[in-house]
């Protein structure tokens, strides 16, 4: 299968999940993983449609948040709390005239996707953004996909562009990616 038709089938399994439930879960277990590392930086994602949603971690782990904004094909990083507009595709991100923040000033990333491999590929929605962003984001950065157990594949085709993530996140657990 290639991407466009895994995407179609990632889409359609992760409609069923019970998504409330799997995001309260996995919040869980990440606030453990980032409280065992004393991570106090980190980046969430706006979650939309049936995208797992980190939003709870805020209630359970006192950190400082920050969330991405997308300008010209590239993510911004802005402190939360802030104002927040819908960008055309449906979910919410800072206003523009947010102030803005060095990604070095990060110690994780919280990744959506519609699928992961256990090497930590993902499977995005095609546009890159996320891609771009990693691959400019310094080692000790803590890099971190989410997804349901039921989205996460032995391996997913990737490019020599596709940046993976160094754990995965999902109901049962935080883990790291394979290394191979």
């Amino acid at each position: 299968m290639g991407k466009p038709e895994l995407r179609r089938w990632a889409k359609a399994v992760r409609s069923s999940l019970p998504i409330p439930v799997l995001s309260a879960q996995l919040n869980r277990h990440l606030a453990a993983f980032l409280a065992a590392r004393g991570i106090r930086h980190i980046l969430l994602y706006s979650a939309f449609g049936s995208e797992l949603d980190p939003a709870g971690l805020q209630q359970l782990y006192p950190a400082t948040y920050y969330l991405p904004r997308a300008q010209a094909y590239q993510l911004e990083v802005h402190p939360l709390p802030c104002r927040l507009v819908q960008h055309r595709y449906g979910f919410w991100e800072p206003a523009p005239d947010t102030p803005m923040v060095p990604p070095a000033r990060l110690e994780a990333v919280l990744v959506p996707g519609l699928a992961f491999d256990r090497e930590g590929h993902r499977l995005g929605y095609g546009q890159g953004f996320y891609d771009r962003f990693l691959r400019q984001l310094e080692a000790r950065i803590l890099t971190v996909g989410l997804t349901a157990e039921a989205l996460l594949l032995p391996r997913l085709p990737h490019d020599p562009w596709d940046v993976p993530v160094r754990f995965l996140a999902t109901e049962q657990g935080v883990r790291e990616a394979l290394v191979v």
